[in-house]
């Protein structure tokens, strides 16, 4: 009797895939450093470093800009290397760029991008994406949550010219959207629940176990 192929979700990684952690904004919509709010005794960024380092990925590489000291403390003792985008206000694409350049010479396999204020994003739905992304050899392989397609998302390397290309304000999200049906997806509905302002910060902590 065949033993059956693992799932997607606890097949092996088999082919190097490095992790962008984007955390530079400046939180203007929340008032305050969002990567520094409390979620479960932690910041929202070391939550994500965690979160990234148990994903298996290599290399790790955390992008800060509006703050960048203050960040790298949140990261220490972990495998993530920081690395300042000095270009941080013109948006998120320069955030990717910079990303990409400390990672080049590495040659992954593929990169996944994820971000800080979601944090609700689990190493086991990381893996996914990854093994999604190498069983099916998809250009991109992305959450999908209500009506989006979106980070965290994988990009196979043949993808990372087009992400060198985005502009501005322009995300990853602006690519995932412009290959349509090439785009593999993953179900992740809790990633409708970012936080972007108080009140998605709010609705965050609801979500926490109440003490008795």
């Amino acid at each position: 009797m065949q033993t059956p192929p693992p799932s997607s979700a606890t097949a092996p990684i088999a082919e190097p895939v490095a992790l962008l952690l984007l955390a530079a904004g400046s939180s203007s919509r929340m008032g305050q450093p969002k990567q520094l709010l409390l979620y479960h005794g932690r910041t929202l960024l070391r939550h994500a470093a965690e979160t990234a380092v148990a994903s298996g990925c290599t290399p790790l590489v955390l992008v800060t800009g509006a703050l960048h000291e203050a960040l790298v403390a949140e990261i220490s003792g972990l495998p993530i290397q920081a690395i300042h985008n000095p270009d941080w206000e013109t948006g998120m694409a320069s955030s990717i760029r910079t990303g990409l350049a400390a990672i080049a010479d590495t040659r992954p396999a593929a990169v996944l991008i994820m971000l800080s204020d979601q944090p609700l994003v689990t190493p086991e739905l990381l893996r996914e994406l990854m093994a999604r992304q190498q069983q099916t050899q998809a250009p991109i392989v992305a959450a999908a949550y209500g009506d989006t397609l979106g980070v965290p998302a994988v990009f196979a390397q043949t993808m990372l010219p087009d992400l060198l290309q985005l502009q501005g304000q322009q995300g990853a999200g602006r690519l995932i959207a412009s290959w349509g049906a090439a785009v593999e997806r993953v179900l992740f509905p809790a990633g409708l629940l970012d936080v972007d302002t108080p009140e998605q910060y709010a609705a965050l902590l609801e979500t926490q176990p109440r003490q008795p």
